[in-house]
């Protein structure tokens, strides 16, 4: 069981900034990647951005050049810079760890850290 818990969300004006976190801990098989999704009310939750087991980086094409994923060293944290924040990334974001093997793989999932435009 892994344990994936979010923080970092918050107000922000338009432009802004923020970085958000996610640490994980307990009991890995083989993580295939880490990332975060996010969701606003009334519709699905959607990618991100993620980062994988090798260092591959993908991101929503809404996000591209304002976000960055990344992860510390020993891959149990990942964090997701956020830059020029605009109001329609106002949402719901979700830390999420993939890991096992085709046989058995399971998604764990945070429960989400609020970000929200302030203007």
């Amino acid at each position: 069981q892994v344990q994936v818990v979010e923080s970092g969300g918050g107000l922000v004006q338009p432009g802004g900034s923020l970085r958000l976190s996610c640490a994980t801990s307990g009991s890995r098989f083989s993580v295939n990647a880490m990332g975060w999704y996010r969701q606003d009310p009334g519709n699905q939750r959607d990618s991100v951005a993620t980062i994988t087991s090798g260092g591959y980086v993908n991101y929503a094409d809404s996000v591209k050049g304002r976000f960055t994923v990344s992860r510390d060293n020993a891959g149990n944290t990942v964090y997701l810079q956020m830059n020029s924040l605009k109001p329609e990334d106002t949402a719901i974001y979700y830390c999420f760890v993939d890991d096992g093997t085709a046989l058995d793989r399971r998604v764990y999932w945070g429960q989400g850290t609020q970000v929200t435009d302030s203007s």
